[in-house]
């Protein structure tokens, strides 16, 4: 059976366990995009993250946007990434 963690949520929520070696590819690949681009909106990142693995031929079982959103909130919660606020719209950098 494979390794599962519990993830952190920034408002203290509870937050989902997930499989580590499905977090592990998610994590990657938001700092990624992060690093590469600096500020991106969920949306943004979505399309970033897609187009990556569409071009490292990565193939990802299960909703990306879902993992997408469940690991961008623990490493928010972890202070790895933060979010913040442009133009009416949140944005998300490495810290």
């Amino acid at each position: 059976m494979e390794q599962r963690l519990q993830l952190s949520h920034p408002a203290g929520k509870k937050a989902v366990t997930m499989v580590k070696s499905k977090y592990d590819i998610i994590k990657k690949a938001i700092l990624k995009c992060l690093d590469k681009k600096g500020g991106l909106s969920h949306t943004d990142m979505l399309k970033a993250m897609n187009d990556d693995f569409k071009k490292n031929k990565i193939t990802f079982e299960g909703s990306v946007e879902w993992y997408m959103e469940s690991v961008k909130l623990d490493l928010e919660a972890n202070k790895i990434i933060k979010r913040y606020k442009e133009k009416s719209k949140f944005k998300f950098k490495l810290t």
